[in-house]
């Protein structure tokens, strides 16, 4: 790692609720709104902001944890903002407090954990395990 992360450091998502993020499983009584798996996602590409300038070549970070409490709906057109920061770090593991916002109202908050990996290791161990997988 160029540094090492220390509590406070942040990251910030932004995005807009359209079709691809939207829910999928609605009848039409129910209207279209964010998918609490996009908003997941996006809560990550938040942490994953925070760590990415910190981090060698080799280097990435992986999601190890989600705990999120999902508050209100957004809808289509929303514009949607997504933080993280640290609040603790052990190791090659980064905890963050996690929250998302439209312009009117909190959507989300909740914890989120990401592990330093060496892409060259973590790739050895796939290829290991799809090996054993195929046979």
């Amino acid at each position: 790692m160029k540094s090492h992360p220390k509590p406070g450091l942040t990251g910030e998502e932004r995005f807009t609720v359209d079709e691809s993020n939207r829910i999928r499983f609605a009848d039409d009584r129910m209207p279209p709104v964010l998918a609490t798996p996009w908003l997941i996602q996006h809560l990550e590409f938040a942490a994953r902001r925070a760590l990415e300038p910190l981090l060698d070549d080799h280097e990435r970070s992986v999601g190890a944890y989600v705990e999120v409490e999902h508050l209100a709906p957004a809808p289509l057109g929303a514009n949607v903002v997504c933080k993280a920061r640290v609040i603790h770090v052990e190791g090659q593991v980064v905890t963050f407090q996690v929250e998302a916002h439209d312009e009117i109202e909190p959507l989300a908050r909740g914890i989120h954990r990401r592990r330093i990996i060496d892409v060259d290791r973590f790739s050895k161990r796939v290829a290991k395990k799809l090996e054993r997988i195929r046979n």
